[in-house]
């Protein structure tokens, strides 16, 4: 009887120590795929992976007399309503050579609402190369209706791209930016709706 009753007792416990990994399990899947996102853009500014663009706090010391053609392009996911465009469709300027320029937003909506743009460089070998000194990216941006915002974007092209065999043969580059909603929107509370009941208690 004593050891029906001990092998109870172990079973129990063999199961709870199942429970309890199972639930450590679950809320560690949870939460590396909240981290993924964050951690993949992280991965990517770090390496220039997928055409991912370098983020840098000083200016390039070296300036070739070569040129680099650089294209724009951008877009607006569904449920955007905005007009996003770049002022220059490109420019053309020396390697390692500073530049700005200025993409503008135009909110098409009667309300206002908010967005966040992604980017990338194409082709993807030559992300790693350019260097982004100031840019809007990653930021979340308000718009009131009919609300027009310039944006600059301040970025070189590193001298390196020249030398690194995927890379020295290419001659033009395309930096592209999304607009998203942003996840934090919130919708605007309606006002209540008078019924017939609350006119007569007035």
């Amino acid at each position: 009887m004593a050891g029906t009753e001990t092998r109870a007792k172990t079973k129990k416990t063999s199961n709870s120590s199942i429970l309890v990994l199972c639930t450590v399990f679950v809320c560690g899947m949870v939460g590396m795929a909240y981290a993924s996102v964050p951690l993949y853009r992280l991965f990517c500014q770090v390496t220039g992976y997928n055409g991912t663009t370098q983020r840098v706090e000083q200016y390039s010391d070296v300036i070739l007399d070569k040129r680099m053609k650089v294209t724009f392009d951008a877009n607006t996911s569904t449920g955007l309503n905005w007009d996003f465009r770049p002022v220059d469709r490109q420019v053309e300027p020396k390697i390692g050579e500073t530049i700005q320029v200025t993409f503008k937003a135009t909110n098409r909506s009667p309300v206002a609402t908010t967005g966040s743009a992604v980017f990338n460089v194409t082709p993807m070998e030559a992300g790693a190369y350019f260097n982004k000194v100031q840019c809007f990216c990653f930021t979340e941006t308000t718009l009131q209706p009919g609300e027009t915002l310039e944006m600059p974007v301040v970025f070189f092209i590193d001298p390196e791209i020249v030398k690194a065999r995927e890379t020295k043969g290419i001659h033009t580059l395309t930096l592209s930016y999304t607009f998203y909603p942003s996840k934090t929107e919130k919708p605007v509370a309606s006002l209540p709706v008078k019924t017939e009941r609350d006119e007569t208690k007035l």
